[in-house]
């Protein structure tokens, strides 16, 4: 009897880790059919995709397709069902590119300028932002488009420096991707008058505009290189963004100016997305800048920005490829022109693994996050899958791109089960299903 035991007990803990194993093995696939903006749902750039390959190592992503055309550039892609769309320099002008998923057919292109604009590194930057049968973008030199989806007519326009006075921080061209809203598409003129605008997304015609001031001496006046965001901080809506002289919180009701925080501006470009917490919001720049946390109060039918911490460039600067949150933490590259692998936990600010890990590629990183994974896209066309989690770096493989045609600066984007990557004219899709 007491010898029969342990003999139930084993087989009962091997059938138990049987079972466990099955049930992980069977878990159901979820792939997402669209990825409709910037950094996708809530410009958060997190994938919805689940049951991806987990072991680059062991099965690394093969490639399904690649397509030419889509032009000089560095914007990344925006999906619906099964098109496609991004910006490019094509020789007859910049344009907007549709594209089929199913095997990278162009099915249309819209030039957007008759004239591609000139500017350091040439090239679109704009992601197109799709609602329903509608897609917005904007081009280098400064004027935001609205186009038929189906098959790229173009519906309204209004250029930046005609209509608002616009203006970029400096001499790189405007590269932000629209925002929609309920009725509203939302950019980033730059004008002293109109550094935001609301317009109508049917019309185009204008809701509101946004009046700053003295935002700071850091920095420079004019537009930045980010996109809006959405935060209900302190309990008011508020479109929150990082312009030429830092980061501005502006009320979505009417556009007024709430708060500005000037610190983490630098002279050169301000370039990442801010990251939304709940009351906080956390922004970072490169060139030598560094990274703060925010946290936003009521005050009285306004609201506070009160800074919680900065950290200096050497603890934490994010150049431009972009920064996760996931599970109270932030995961990015950190460095100037360097994508150092680094996690930090967002409510204290201190650094809980990497920053000093070279990583597998050189350059600055672009980084996604999906199916419990990093996706980090290094400028020298390395790709390197990182596990998302505290416990510290933990690669899980890595290969580098089929086509690099120069600085691989396009941010990578998974939707339906497969990786796109942009690179300049040309656009590769692999397959991460398991």
């Amino acid at each position: 009897m007491s010898n029969s035991m342990p003999v139930r007990l084993l087989l009962g803990a091997i059938l138990v880790c049987g079972l466990s194993l099955s049930a992980k093995a069977n878990e159901p696939t979820k792939l997402s059919d669209s990825w409709e903006q910037w950094r996708g749902p809530d410009r958060q750039n997190h994938s919805a995709d689940t049951g991806l390959l987990d072991d680059w190592n062991a099965t690394p992503p093969k490639l399904i397709w690649t397509a030419s055309g889509m032009g000089k550039g560095y914007a990344s892609v925006s999906i619906k069902d099964n098109r496609l769309f991004t910006t490019g320099n094509l020789p007859e002008g910049q344009a907007v590119i549709a594209v089929n998923t199913d095997d990278g057919k162009i099915l249309w292109k819209t030039n957007l300028l008759e004239l591609n604009p000139e500017h350091g590194y040439p090239g679109a930057r704009c992601t197109p932002s799709i609602d329903g049968e509608r897609l917005y973008a904007i081009a280098s030199n400064g004027a935001i488009f609205c186009l038929s989806v189906a098959d790229g007519e173009i519906i309204w326009q209004k250029n930046f420096e005609e209509e608002w006075d616009g203006k970029m921080m400096s001499k790189w061209g405007f590269s932000e991707s629209p925002l929609i809203d309920g009725d509203l598409v939302l950019c980033t003129p730059g004008g002293k008058n109109a550094m935001m605008v609301a317009l109508d997304k049917t019309t185009g015609k204008e809701v509101w505009k946004t009046s700053v001031n003295d935002l700071g001496e850091l920095g420079k006046d004019g537009a930045g290189y980010s996109s809006i965001v959405i935060s209900n901080g302190a309990g008011v809506k508020q479109y929150v963004q990082l312009t030429g002289r830092g980061v501005i919180g502006v009320r979505a009701s009417d556009g007024k100016l709430l708060w500005n925080y000037n610190p983490v501006a630098n002279k050169v470009a301000n370039i990442p997305t801010p990251i939304i917490s709940g009351d906080y919001v956390f922004c970072s720049t490169g060139y030598g800048t560094g990274s703060a946390l925010l946290k936003l109060t009521k005050d009285g039918d306004g609201v506070n920005a009160e800074e919680v911490y900065f950290l200096k460039a050497k603890t934490m600067q994010n150049h431009h490829g972009g920064m996760i949150l996931y599970k109270d933490h932030i995961y990015c590259g950190h460095g100037h022109n360097n994508g150092l692998p680094l996690c930090l936990n967002l409510k204290s600010g201190k650094v809980v693994w990497g920053g000093d890990i070279r990583g597998e590629g050189s350059g600055s990183a672009a980084v996604l996050f999906a199916d419990g994974n990093l996706i980090f896209r290094y400028e020298n066309g390395e790709l390197a899958l990182v596990e998302a989690t505290t416990e510290g770096y933990k690669l899980k493989g890595s290969f580098r791109a089929d086509q690099v045609l120069g600085k691989a600066w396009a941010h990578p984007v998974v939707c339906g089960g497969k990786l796109y990557l942009r690179e300049q004219d040309v656009l590769m899709c692999y397959d991460l299903r398991k």
